[in-house]
């Protein structure tokens, strides 16, 4: 009798030790893969905003900055280390006020208009039309341009297809040879408005679904040139707008966008870029998490009018909004970026890449100098985010094959609440590489992750790490290495099993062959 009890206390005690020291546990099946990660996916957006266009992309041939065609080099060289593949413009609230004749001919010529969104300056429109395309042709990207339905016509978003795609005799095209561009550009991705439920418009669903419908008809496919046409989807979780617009134009679309912004606090206070606690760390990334309820609620919507998955869900503005720094414009919405913004773009793009089966493109906002930004720009000098660092780590997904793979993890947990500590996302690329991106969101704790490999031999594994000191830690143009990605040696492969040893706080990337 004692030793049975001794055995039944034994084993309660081995079942309780088992979940106090629960494992970050994964099965990988990489011979089961069939989705794959759009590179799209990793796509930016910049808007004329602050200095996201003007000083950031934009100084004009005569500058001393060393430029190409007005063009900045460094940031176009920047972009190109990290594959960008699209790159959205103008717009943003700026879309449904433009009026791209105003950006077209000679710049001296062009008429001057005032950004009434942001920070009410003189915009003199001397980048438009064609500097917008070479920035596209210099970085080797996709341009998606979103098109004017909130103060535009349908005949003035007509004749812009016309003007940009066209390659014939016709008004438009001889208008853009005159303007020094002979041969049409070849332009893919077309938004049909901007939050049309906001400063698009203040439409309803039912309402902007009908103007859908007349203008998507008036932007023709000309040659070969065929347009992917992005309707305007939903604020955050606006489930109704989803259903509407599924219902009424689904047939009609190619792509739907979804906008979703994480605000640690509030609108009115939404917080500081660099000086914060661990507590408005934990809520940060608790809202970032939350793109997963987003992606799959809007999804399963989709998929009830579009269940063979034609039509893309395409979140074209996501990203994280603070207060601007202080001393700035607080219309150009310029903040820094930290190891906490890295935690969080690397938990979303393993997130989308988890969906890409639905989710086909995606824009973080914005490119430079503007909310998220992965570079930030002063006069000649230049820096590269935490946040860019993340893209770098995963362009190795980029066309990819999504890996299935089911996980469990540790729980990150601070003033009694609970959130996931690991993050993950694996694919296999066209040389049977494996890659797997991992997130330990805990600030405090190392994670130990194992797990399995399924399906194939391996027998190397390599990686890079991007962590620093603390989340507030950032690169500024006097430092502009405070963080940045370093060789990771914490993996270890035996057969088919994987283990990994990830920092506290920190984004990983394994190469697996």
């Amino acid at each position: 009798m004692r030793k049975l009890t001794f055995l039944t206390v034994f084993f309660l005690a081995a079942c309780t030790a088992t979940t106090v020291m629960a494992q970050n546990t994964f099965v990988i099946n990489a011979d089961l893969g069939k989705d794959v990660i759009s590179k799209h996916i990793y796509g930016h957006f910049s808007e004329h905003l602050g200095h996201c266009i003007y000083g950031g992309y934009w100084v004009g041939e005569n500058s001393a900055i060393p430029n190409t065609r007005g063009i900045r080099n460094d940031v176009v060289k920047a972009l190109k280390d990290i594959s960008i593949p699209n790159l959205r413009w103008p717009g943003g609230c700026f879309a449904d006020e433009y009026h791209w004749m105003d950006g077209i001919g000679p710049r001296d010529k062009r008429p001057k208009m005032i950004n009434t969104h942001w920070g009410g300056v003189t915009e003199d429109n001397s980048f438009g039309t064609h500097e917008f395309l070479d920035l596209c042709e210099q970085l080797g990207c996709e341009p998606y341009i979103c098109g004017n339905v909130g103060s535009g016509s349908v005949e003035e978003m007509s004749k812009w297809v016309e003007y940009i795609t066209f390659d014939g005799e016709s008004p438009m095209a001889n208008l853009r040879k005159q303007n020094g561009r002979e041969k049409p550009w070849n332009v893919k991705f077309w938004g049909v408005g901007n939050e049309s439920w906001g400063c698009g418009g203040n439409m309803t669903a039912d309402f902007y679904s009908d103007q859908y419908r007349r203008y998507a008809t008036f932007c023709r496919n000309y040659g070969d040139n065929r347009l992917y046409k992005i309707a305007c989807g939903s604020n955050d979780a606006d489930y109704n707008w989803t259903e509407t617009l599924m219902k009424n134009v689904g047939g009609r679309m190619q792509g739907l966008s979804l906008h979703y912004y994480t605000v640690p606090n509030n609108w009115n206070k939404k917080g500081s870029a660099t000086q914060f606690d661990e507590n408005e760390y934990f809520t940060t990334i608790s809202k970032s998490l939350f793109m997963e309820e987003l992606v799959s609620k809007h999804s399963a919507i989709m998929d009830r009018y579009d269940p063979d998955k034609r039509i893309g869900l395409i979140p074209d503005e996501w990203g994280v909004w603070y207060d601007v720094e202080p001393g700035t414009n607080p219309g150009f919405l310029y903040q820094q970026n930290t190891l906490r913004d890295a935690i969080l773009a690397g938990v979303t793009l393993n997130i989308f890449n988890q969906h890409c089966d639905r989710v086909k493109m995606a824009n973080i906002a914005q490119t430079v100098n503007v909310l998220q930004a992965v570079i930030l720009t002063e006069d000649d000098k230049i820096v590269l985010t935490p946040t860019y660092w993340v893209y770098w780590l995963y362009k190795v997904h980029h066309d990819a094959t999504l890996l299935p793979t089911s996980f469990s993890c540790n729980k990150y947990e601070l003033n009694g609440k609970k959130i996931d500590a690991v993050n993950i996302s694996a694919s296999k690329d066209a040389n049977n590489k494996i890659h797997i991106t991992l997130v330990n969101i805990d600030p405090n704790k190392e994670q130990t992750v194992t797990g399995v490999l399924r399906g194939v031999k391996v027998s190397k594994v390599t990686g890079k790490a991007l962590t620093s000191g603390k989340l507030a830690d950032h690169n500024t143009f006097d430092k502009p290495n405070t963080v940045g990605v370093t060789d990771f040696s914490g993996a270890k492969l035996t057969g088919e099993s994987l283990s990994v040893k990830l920092p506290a706080k920190s984004v990983v990337m394994l190469e697996i062959e």
